[in-house]
């Protein structure tokens, strides 16, 4: 009934908002001053431009689901990163995962092996065409943003490995020739909110420009920690974060430039809020910890693109170099010393662990790629798109994690150089030193063939070659294996190369201008990889137990089959997309536990299938009104038999038999036997990340107030419950539903060039849960983390 009631009071509002401003400019219009005649009424819907086929074509002529959010509903909703696209989107998952990880997750289908550099994500995450490799990197700020393009569904030809799920590009403002123009935002809100934002564009000759952008954010905390030491108030949720992004764009003639761009982003914060299911504190924004974490983020994104336009087909080349460093550190019990260790207490070993804290999850990233493809030009019955890609990928990896029943709170991560007999190591529950150098490339093609005047034939290949190779050291249980030199020295670990066919053939018929068909058979796939430790002979199948995290883990793979409709009606005042779809899916990378403590690794779940059917609607019946409005209905399942061994059932089945933590080295074989005696079939259990149902309503009204525009807005966004992991536990995996309520009104005084917005983002304050989880590499204590409280933003801009 909360959701129903949110949802009615979201309508409520909508229809009291476009009442109020409707009314307001009655009277406006009414007033006795003379005013000159109003010009005719105008209706329809723009078209919308995407890259999604590797060349700029309009969203509706597109055979393929596709959504794109602007720059104006972006700011509207106050989405500053991909985490705010949740509910904007049919079928997209963004969910917050350990430290500052977001799991990206389009229709079921997206990352199951959270924190892993040995794996790609399942959505493809572009800034400007170039791919981003880490997904941490997915949490910096979207900084002078035109739009953001989300393709739904396999994206086998054209973007490869990495979208089974689908991909997302976010699309900068291009530097243009044509005037000087920029603008400046300045705000501030409650939880002492503040941003600010600037740009400028620049001609500096009649072939030449620049672009310079700025953007920060900040604010105190939404939520707090009670029992850190030294402090009674420990903030989390905050934002301390900026960014800022030049471009330089050369065109010395109409067909030929070259476009460069830098994109820097730093963020600094105490990180997010996970808040432990058994947190006896009832209030979702106040936290029993008493670890003080951290989310250091820096992000640098180096991007050039040439582009050659030929009478035949246009050349294009994209360029990128970027790095990533992030140093995380969080609470892992969630949970303060005292209430952990009546949580982790076992009668039977009379063991137990006062702390469970990561003191230091360190990553750096640094890649690079190029892409050549060439595009015909023309007005011919066929049009093509062909071309080569090159990514080479360096991952390290430093954890240090501390779980004990002893009274040391807070203890500091060790220096890589700590020698391998340093008390110090004792201390440790786990830690490891690895890294991942990645090497892909790819060449593709797809053509169109105008069968007839009106129907359409898509077909399209991709050769992949994916090749990983690492080295790994770690340490488990406080024990290291080196008898000299520095308590981690990484060794190698193998590689593993992935090759793969993907492709995609489409059938597509216009029925009109305006009305169109499609029919589509869709390949992707995931590249496969290495378990480090497995391969090292840390895994239960060195005592036997065959079902034990294997050395290696095999590529997925995916076949989408969709039919779609996107059409315009009533003299393009009505647009209505749909889509329905199969997936048949195969050998899902999840994570795992292992017979053998701390030695988690990727397995594959055999098969799945998902389906189901997709709505985007717009209608704007005159000038001043538009409605939006989205949804999706979801099911999905596995359908093969996979028994699977859940981190918490291994703990459970360990404690019972007397094996806590500290008693399973001296019961190596037995303890690992119960433990892998623990696993449970995954057949029919639900995909994970998976909404049943998932949409939004949102109405906007712009007239003529006084001397000035007023546009006034409200959105409601429902997400349904879902279950987080393969395992699907009653009592852990399930996330549940929330209604989000936005609203914002701005107004234009005209002939200024300035404006005013006041925003106001979850207006009924709900405490919606945007991810529950259970970390996979420590004492699997189950979190959720939140969306934003309540916020009022009050902000000033000014264009030119």
């Amino acid at each position: 009934m909360l959701t129903k009631m949110h949802f009615a009071r979201a309508l409520a509002c909508s229809v009291s908002l476009m009442a109020f401003t409707a009314g307001t400019a009655q009277a406006d219009e009414a007033a006795p001053a003379p005013a000159p005649a109003a010009a005719p009424a105008t209706t329809g819907l723009n078209d919308i431009i995407v890259t999604a086929e590797r060349r700029e074509v309009s969203l509706q002529d597109a055979p393929l689901s596709v959504s794109a959010i602007s720059a104006e509903d972006l700011k509207a909703a106050n989405i500053t990163d991909i985490t705010g696209l949740n509910g904007s989107v049919p079928g997209l998952v963004v969910a917050r995962s350990g430290g500052g990880e977001r799991i990206i997750s389009i229709r079921g289908i997206g990352s199951e092996t959270p924190e892993n550099t040995n794996t790609q994500p399942g959505v493809s995450y572009h800034i400007d065409g170039v791919y981003i490799f880490n997904s941490i990197a997915a949490s910096a700020a979207f900084i002078d943003v035109a739009q953001v393009e989300v393709l739904r569904g396999p994206q086998g030809t054209l973007f490869g490995q990495g979208s089974t799920g689908g991909t997302i590009n976010v699309v900068s403002v291009d530097p243009t020739m044509d005037a000087v123009t920029g603008y400046a935002n300045g705000g501030f809100g409650n939880y002492a909110y503040k941003e600010a934002s600037a740009a400028l564009n620049v001609p500096l000759t009649d072939t030449l420009a620049v672009r310079g952008a700025f953007q920060m954010t900040k604010h105190d905390g939404y939520a707090k920690a009670t029992k850190v030491p030294g402090t009674d108030s420990y903030d989390l949720d905050d934002q301390d974060e900026y960014g800022w992004r030049l471009g330089a764009k050369w065109a010395p003639t109409a067909n030929f430039s070259i476009t460069l761009n830098a994109i820097n982003f730093h963020s600094d914060t105490n990180g997010p809020a996970q808040k432990n299911i058994l947190d006896p504190e009832d209030d979702p924004r106040i936290l029993t910890q008493d670890y003080p974490g951290r989310s250091l983020v820096e992000t640098e994104l180096y991007t050039g693109t040439i582009r050659y336009e030929a009478p035949f087909a246009t050349f294009k080349s994209i360029t990128g170099y970027q790095k990533l460093h992030s140093i995380q550190a969080w609470d892992a019990d969630g949970l303060d010393a005292a209430t952990f260790s009546a949580v982790t207490y076992n009668p039977d070993s009379w063991t137990y662990s006062n702390y469970d804290h990561v003191p230091l999850w360190q990553s750096d990233t640094e890649s690079w790629s190029q892409e050549f493809n060439i595009t015909s030009n023309g007005s011919g019955p066929l049009s093509w798109v062909a071309g080569g890609v090159y990514l080479h990928s360096d991952n390290e990896q430093y954890i240090n994690e501390y779980r004990a029943a002893d009274d040391n709170i807070i203890q500091p991560a060790l220096p890589l150089t700590t020698p391998w007999d340093d008390p110090l190591v004792g201390n440790l529950a786990y830690a490891e030193l690895s890294s991942i150098e990645r090497d892909l490339w790819a060449v593709y093609a797809q053509a169109t063939y105008d069968l007839t005047d009106k129907l359409a034939l898509t077909a399209g290949v991709r050769y992949n070659h994916d090749k990983a190779q690492g080295m790994s050291d770690s340490v488990s249980g406080g024990s290291a294996s080196q008898s000299s030199g520095a308590y981690l020295q990484p060794a190698y670990t193998g590689n593993r190369k992935t090759k793969a066919w993907t492709g995609k053939v489409a059938l597509d018929y216009q029925i009109t201008p305006e009305n169109m068909v499609y029919a589509s058979w869709t390949r992707g796939f995931k590249p496969g990889g290495i378990n480090s430790a497995a391969s090292a002979g840390s895994s239960g199948l060195a005592l036997g137990l065959m079902d034990s995290v294997q050395p290696t883990y095999t590529k997925e793979t995916v076949d989408s089959f969709e039919i779609g409709t996107k059409n315009r009606f009533a003299n393009d005042t009505l647009q209505l997309n749909a889509s329905g779809f199969l997936y048949l899916y195969k050998d899902m990378q999840f994570l795992e536990e292992d017979p053998v403590l701390y030695g988690e690794g990727i397995s594959n779940a055999p098969k799945a299938r998902v389906y189901g059917i997709e709505l985007e609607a717009q209608w704007a019946p005159t000038e001043h009104f538009r409605v939006d409005a989205s949804g999706s209905w979801l099911e999905g399942e596995f359908t093969e038999d996979y028994y699977a061994l859940d981190p918490a059932a291994a703990a459970a089945a360990q404690n019972a038999a007397g094996y806590g933590d500290w008693l399973f080295w001296n019961n190596y074989y037995d303890a690992s036997v119960v433990r892998d005696g623990a696993r449970a079939n995954i057949n029919g259990n639900r995909i994970p990340k998976l909404p049943r149902w998932q949409g939004t309503l949102a109405a906007t009204y712009t007239n003529k107030v006084g001397p000035g525009n007023l546009t006034a807005r409200a959105q409601a966004i429902y997400r349904g419950k879902y279950q987080y992991r393969v395992f699907n536990d009653a009592s852990t995996d399930l996330a549940s539903s929330y209604t989000q309520v936005n609203t914002m009104v701005k107004y234009e005084p005209e002939d200024t060039n300035f404006s005013m917005m006041f925003r106001v983002i979850n207006l009924f304050d709900t405490n919606g849960v945007n991810s529950r989880f259970s970390d996979p590499y420590g004492s699997a204590q189950v979190m959720e983390t939140y969306i934003p409280p309540r916020q009022f933003i009050l902000s000033f801009g000014y264009t030119f």
